[in-house]
């Protein structure tokens, strides 16, 4: 009955997690010329050049990150 319960349980978080609510984030002006933090946050996003777009989980910690380059990016929700 215990393992019924687990995989329930299991289930019920897989379901949430593709409810997740994603970002488009696209690089709009290159981070060479700003602070170096700022470049390497870029970098984590998965961003590699101008026009480049990518789809992140709207979390907390990509809130953060795209407060740190907002004059860097586009988001669209």
């Amino acid at each position: 009955m215990a393992k019924q319960s687990a995989a329930k349980a299991a289930h019920g978080k897989s379901a949430a997690k593709a409810a997740v609510k994603k970002l488009k984030i696209t690089l709009l002006r290159s981070p060479i010329g700003f602070n170096r933090t700022q470049g390497k946050t870029v970098e984590g996003m998965g961003l590699r050049r101008i026009r480049h777009s990518v789809e992140l989980p709207d979390t907390p910690e990509t809130r953060g990150m795209i407060l740190k380059v907002r004059h860097l990016i586009e988001v669209v929700e």
